[in-house]
């Protein structure tokens, strides 16, 4: 079946884990033992109820809390499709985790407690999922019950929310409202909100088209590791093992290894099942050469006549993950696909405002800042628009002195028709 993975977004105590709980409660994912686990707990933490944000809220600090901290990962199936769940922090504090949990995600889910309506954090929020790319996005009006499930609450908001993702670039948007308290509109439809005819979100989960998605742009493999096995039977293999980051690679196809720019064809493709007759993102396989060509992880195999940038002066987008602020000049690693350069941060355009999009002169990033800058690399690095390739247009900045991941990055405008994700700035 085809997975689907998708993360959740939002402010504290919107929802998340308690969405996410419900989702697994009543899609009948939830083995015996774990549910009566969760419903000890609740009892010893309390609660009158089962608390479904149990499931996801895993660690001590988190229940003692009451809030979600690192990004939860959990697991499920239904009839018509598997589904990988990232289960986000909402807290600003937090804004970290939540880029990391949703800079893989297929769609996000943004949630909003109907009592509050858009905050801070739900624009921040918002903005970085369309900044990584995610294609799909869903805003969620929760806790409708507390609005004795007035449409004129939901109407409110998702007005609002409609009016600030016109600045954005968000490809496809649905809005639900529902009560993950109850589940209503979660798996099964509400009886409360007779004025609401849309899919619940469980079917618009199963529903949602991801499959074109993930082909922007022609065929991208970069190289992971080099297989040479030592025994008499494997003693000529040589295998180029890695994940499809796009197009469909098949035995014959004319390719050119990059940076060295040698040409050659693919001999065979090698799976743990056996030889392929084709493979796509985002399978891992090995692909096997028809010339002995020197190819080292950090390589990129693609198309001759479809090419990425070959850059060393990058002009990306970055979220700033780092406890210190970060200044022009300062040394640091790129972590791009499965290569590791020296970089250094020569200039930063300008910080964006999360509420208002505007822009504004900056000298410093700080902690959760999102800017544009321009990297210098040692190295050359082959880079697509991050909207063409998330895989190949997307990167993460490390301090070399702690090896701390200090910040995600969305490579812009290296000529291959990318567009920029700040409409209209």
């Amino acid at each position: 079946m085809e997975l689907l993975t998708f993360a959740t977004a939002g402010s504290v105590d919107d929802g998340k884990s308690t969405l996410i709980g419900r989702l697994l409660y009543d899609s009948k994912a939830i083995a015996e033992d774990q549910l009566e686990a969760i419903e000890r707990t609740s009892r010893r933490l309390g609660h009158e109820y089962v608390n479904l944000a149990l499931l996801t809220d895993g660690l001590r600090a988190e229940r003692e809390q009451g809030i979600t901290i690192d990004v939860a990962y959990r697991f499920f199936a239904t009839g018509r499709r598997k589904f990988v769940i990232a289960d986000a922090p909402g807290h600003t504090q937090y804004t970290r985790n939540m880029v990391c949990g949703a800079s893989t995600a297929d769609l996000a889910i943004v949630l909003v407690d109907v009592r509050n309506g858009l905050t801070e954090q739900s624009r921040r929020h918002a903005f970085l999922l369309s900044l990584l790319g995610v294609p799909h996005l869903v805003l969620a009006v929760n806790k409708m019950d507390l609005a004795d499930y007035r449409e004129e609450e939901f109407n409110k908001i998702r007005d609002s929310f409609a009016e600030f993702t016109t600045k954005l670039r968000v490809q496809d948007l649905a809005v639900i409202p529902m009560s993950a308290l109850s589940g209503d509109n979660v798996v099964e439809r509400s009886n409360h909100m007779p004025w609401y005819e849309g899919p619940t979100l469980l079917s618009h989960l199963e529903s949602v088209h991801i499959a074109s998605d993930r082909n922007l742009i022609d065929a991208r493999f970069p190289v992971q590791y080099v297989l040479r096995p030592r025994s008499d039977e494997f003693h000529d293999y040589r295998g180029y093992a890695g994940q499809v980051a796009g197009g469909v690679l098949r035995p014959g196809d004319e390719v050119v290894v990059l940076p060295s720019g040698k040409h050659t064809t693919i001999a065979s493709i090698d799976s743990p099942d056996g030889p392929l007759d084709e493979a796509f993102p985002p399978m891992s396989v090995t692909l096997r050469l028809a010339d002995n060509l020197d190819v080292a992880r950090g390589d990129l195999i693609c198309r001759p006549r479809n090419r990425p940038a070959v850059l060393q002066d990058i002009d990306a987008t970055v979220c700033w993950m780092g406890e210190e602020p970060v200044t022009p000049g300062t040394r640091l690693l790129l972590k791009h696909t499965s290569r590791c350069v020296p970089a250094v941060l020569q200039e930063i355009d300008y910080r964006i405002d999360v509420n208002t999009l505007h822009r504004a002169d900056a000298d410093r990033l700080g902690l959760n800042d999102i800017g544009r800058v321009r990297l210098r690399t040692a190295q050359p690095v082959m880079c697509d628009d991050y909207q063409l390739n998330r895989t190949t247009g997307g990167f993460v900045l490390i301090d070399p002195r702690t090896n701390h991941t200090v910040a995600g990055g969305m490579v812009k405008n290296t000529g291959s028709g990318g567009t920029s994700t700040e409409k209209g700035l």
